[in-house]
């Protein structure tokens, strides 16, 4: 199931006296933020559009400030919220990569035709990731031999059967 927004940095607090905010990038770059104008603030399971002036931009940091956002005070007020880019302004991707949210809740198969249940859930382990299928009756890890096709747009995943045996956890 795609998500509407996808979240790219939550706000840890204010920054100086103008109203800026520390932005803690929630991203694999903090470099996408270089060029960022227009996004969305979640807060309190609202979606806010919002204009964006980007100061600095670092590794585990980003300085920026909300338009119409001038004291530390109004600033304050965004604290915890999470800042957000619609589907079209997403960062894209390489070939072979997707966005965790794109692949839960799309159905599994292996090549065989056997059905496996939906994508509950991704670990991210620092070797691979590895895939929860129908809460945990069935962990993959995402090995591009595994996987015989990954299709998003119609929330579909093939495993390749014979390579599924090897590598998958099956609950008892």
């Amino acid at each position: 199931m795609s998500a509407a927004y996808y979240r790219i940095g939550v706000i840890v607090r204010p920054h100086g006296v103008h109203g800026a905010v520390k932005v803690e990038p929630l991203t694999d770059s903090s470099k996408r933020f270089r060029n960022l104008k227009d996004a969305f603030l979640e807060m309190h399971g609202e979606m806010r559009p919002v204009q964006l002036c980007v100061s600095s931009v670092a590794p585990d940091a980003v300085i920026l400030t909300v338009e119409g956002t001038e004291t530390p005070e109004q600033a304050n007020g965004y604290r915890g919220a999470y800042l957000c880019v619609d589907k079209a302004h997403r960062v894209k991707l390489p070939k072979d990569s997707y966005f965790v949210t794109d692949l839960i809740g799309c159905e599994t198969f292996d090549t065989d035709g056997n059905a496996f249940g939906k994508l509950t859930n991704v670990y991210e382990t620092g070797a691979n990731d590895v895939y929860e299928i129908a809460n945990g009756k069935l962990m993959v890890p995402a090995l591009k031999r595994v996987l015989a096709e990954v299709d998003t747009d119609n929330e579909r995943i093939v495993f390749d059967a014979a390579v599924l045996k090897e590598v998958g956890l099956f609950e008892d």
